[in-house]
């Protein structure tokens, strides 16, 4: 593993990813005010082997008034594997869901593609706001709905997981995802914090949402072969599913 100067690996990566990386740091400057977000030395660009081939990760983070971190990673792996995952995490008090995207796609064809606004409230559900808001969306169909893991209780009714199966489907995911954005970062910026029971309750929600992602055995796996178990966890704990300091 090493850290060099860091190049733009998005232009590199599937036509999908690129446009989903731009859709949501556009999105993020549109509605929110923005500052950087520090991630530990040495882990916004690193490189490592897997299983022969070059993995290069490059991650983007920000923060505002309503979110402590807001995560954007873009993975690739030789020629046969383009990743991007993002997290949005809710400041301390703010009684908001966790905003949650995958993309992971090989030889010119997306797998899976995953986006979720994912409750943390002690019931595991929404809000009445945002379920409306969800709901009135118009319908958008997809061929190939793929299932959850066995810990996806996280997820809200509104998850959308598929294997997009052609350019059509890929802008309905592209324009589902544009939605999510919009809907959370109005509601963001309209939110007043809650203090005392009601933050420790969303705290715990968020607690609950970081452990169970930290159970993807997949993400853990392509990790620790290309960097070993140490610095696999590292990263799973401290850029990926970090939890803020008071419940860390």
């Amino acid at each position: 593993m090493s850290e060099v100067s860091t190049p733009s690996l998005q232009e590199e990566l599937h036509p999908l990813i690129r446009q989903l990386a731009d859709v949501i740091v556009t999105s993020w400057q549109e509605y929110l005010d923005l500052s950087p977000y520090e991630l530990p030395e040495g882990l916004g660009y690193v490189e490592g082997r897997l299983e022969g081939e070059r993995l290069r990760i490059q991650n983007r983070c920000y923060q505002s008034r309503e979110f402590r971190k807001m995560h954007l990673e873009l993975a690739k792996v030789g020629k046969t594997l383009d990743i991007l995952h993002c997290v949005m995490f809710p400041r301390e008090g703010y009684p908001l869901p966790m905003f949650g995207c995958d993309l992971v796609g090989g030889r010119g064809q997306i797998s899976a593609a995953i986006v979720d606004l994912s409750p943390t409230n002690s019931d595991l559900e929404l809000s009445d706001s945002y379920r409306q808001q969800l709901a009135a969306l118009p319908p958008a169909a997809f061929s190939q709905p793929r299932e959850l893991p066995p810990w996806g209780d996280i997820f809200s009714e509104f998850c959308l997981f598929i294997r997009p199966s052609d350019e059509g489907e890929d802008a309905r995911f592209l324009d589902r995802v544009k939605h999510f954005l919009e809907i959370h970062c109005r509601n963001a910026i309209a939110m007043q914090p809650v203090s005392g029971e009601d933050r420790d309750l969303y705290l715990e929600g968020q607690r609950y949402y970081c452990t169970k992602q930290q159970q993807n055995d997949k993400t853990r796996r392509v990790l620790e072969k290309a960097f070993g178990n140490e610095w696999a966890e590292t990263y799973m704990t401290s850029v990926l599913f970090d939890l803020p300091p008071s419940i860390a």
